[in-house]
């Protein structure tokens, strides 16, 4: 039965999602070398807003730490949750099973030299990732009952409405809308309950385990869980991401950490050949690749700068201040991509390279996890269980996102909101169950296409952005904002 639906499915499907994908991911060829045009679309709105912004992405960093430990949190300003629980939900959404699988096709692709470039990459797209977020607060709608909604398909609305344009910047914010609710249900959904699958099957026997062949019920216990934290809205969500988001990132990072130091020996070399390999011509090319295509495709997510869909989990900040949360927005892709992807990279680098394990025919996580159980045979262990982690929070997370994608379109109505919540459930489980690529091909498609209308909106916006956040760093400078707890 589970087959002729994949096959079914798989056949209505297909023709729509090879079509989108090939003009999404169409290849443009730089100096020979094939390369998605949309991945250069995003790359070089973060290098504008880098430079553009003054380097903000540097200068602002030890602001952006005050802020996030709450010094200017105001617990009476608009909103829903503080800016730790803002930065803890979009991080619980970034981060997934590409920052350790993902990040060893890139070393694959570019050489050692690609984990230079995706450090480069996370870098820039702090700067994409602030003009979005200031703008997700600044022009978010509160609702009577105390929430709040906001994100690309408000803000770009309004460019266009007070422009003379109402319906032109209501049907581009539906367009957005739309394509974030298909897109919701196959990277931030299906793929992930998969992902997970895999990953347990894997530490609980493999071939051998209980759930080998039970993916349906897999399915309806990963479904349950994740129903069980989104059906408190964003404050059950953001408390859920404030709690988790630091305990699998710890347990990653400390995992990580072991196994480098482990291979202690091999340091030096792996640095000098990461530095030097990132600046010849073939690996600066195909590391620089390796980088972006990661960084901004599904597996990934490390970045998802200039895709808006984070903005939306931080609309919901607590705060008079839209500037205060776009610093903030800055350590999200800091820590998913220059801090997790990095220690990634260096297992790879310090482990896999020095002994055989890139000839090894291992490709992905798998070759992550060898690299992982190279000096300690129960490493793969933690791995699994912080991918499934990884994979249960970024669910958890595009939740809210497709939500407010859906409330956008059809109302904040109790009975919208629940109805979405249950598809989303439902497709969770489904995506145990059954193999959709197609499926998951066209999300992929429609998240990266929303990526076009959203980054005209932030060269729009990008002047008021610079005077907001000027306007902010002044009022702090000049005393005229004082941290909360000395008012």
């Amino acid at each position: 039965m589970s087959q002729s639906i994949d096959a079914t499915v798989e056949a209505l499907i297909k023709p729509f999602a090879d079509g989108l994908a090939s003009f999404i991911f169409y290849e443009v060829p730089i100096a020979g070398i094939p390369v998605p045009w949309i991945v250069l679309w995003l790359a070089v709105a973060a290098s504008f807003f880098t430079v553009y912004l003054g380097f903000l992405n540097v200068r602002a960093f030890p602001l952006a730490v005050k802020i996030i430990r709450g010094d200017y949190h105001d617990p009476d300003a608009p909103g829903e949750i503080s800016h730790f629980r803002a930065v803890a939900t979009a991080v619980s959404g970034t981060v997934g099973i590409g920052n350790i699988g993902g990040v060893a096709v890139a070393i694959s692709i570019g050489g050692p030299g690609a984990a230079l470039w995706l450090v480069v990459a996370g870098l820039l797209s702090m700067s994409t990732k602030l003009v979005e977020c200031t703008l997700g607060v600044k022009y978010r709608r509160h609702n009577p009952d105390g929430s709040v909604s906001g994100g690309p398909m408000y803000y770009l609305e309004y460019w266009l409405s007070v422009r003379a344009w109402p319906k032109l910047g209501k049907a581009l914010g539906a367009f957005y809308a739309a394509s974030l609710m298909i897109g919701c249900l196959g990277i931030g959904n299906m793929f992930q309950s998969n992902q997970a699958y895999v990953q347990f099957v894997n530490i609980s026997g493999g071939d051998q385990s209980f759930f080998a062949d039970k993916g349906w019920l897999f399915g309806i216990g990963i479904a349950v869980l994740v129903g069980l934290v989104i059906i408190g809205g964003i404050r059950t969500i953001a408390g859920f991401a404030a709690k988790v988001v630091p305990a699998m990132a710890l347990l990653y990072v400390v995992s990580a950490l072991v196994i480098i130091l482990l291979s202690y020996a091999e340091i030096p070399q792996a640095l000098s050949l990461i530095v030097s390999t990132a600046f010849t011509w073939e690996s600066a090319t195909g590391g620089m690749i390796g980088a972006m295509i990661v960084g901004f495709q599904r597996a990934l997510f490390s970045n998802e700068a200039g895709i808006g869909s984070a903005s939306i989990a931080h609309s919901a900040v607590q705060t008079d201040e839209p500037a205060s949360e776009g610093l903030v927005s800055l350590l999200e892709p800091f820590i998913d991509t220059v801090v997790i992807c990095t220690l990634s990279s260096l297992v790879i680098v310090v482990t896999a390279f020095p002994n055989g394990l890139m000839d090894s025919g291992l490709e992905g996580i798998a070759l992550t996890s060898a690299a992982f159980a190279h000096h300690v045979s129960w490493a793969p262990y933690p791995l699994a269980v912080a991918a499934l982690l990884f994979a249960f929070s970024t669910a958890v997370s595009w939740s809210y996102y497709g939500l407010k994608a859906c409330t956008y379109l059809m109302g904040e109505g109790a009975v919208v909101q629940n109805t979405f919540k249950f598809v989303f459930c439902g497709f969770l489980a489904l995506g145990c169950m059954i193999q959709l690529e197609s499926v998951l091909a066209f999300s992929d498609a429609m998240v990266f296409l929303i990526a076009v209308p959203n980054i005209i909106g932030l060269y729009l916006f990008a002047p008021e952005v610079k005077a907001d956040v000027a306007r902010f760093r002044q009022g702090i400078a000049n005393g005229r904002i004082t941290p909360y707890e000395a008012e």
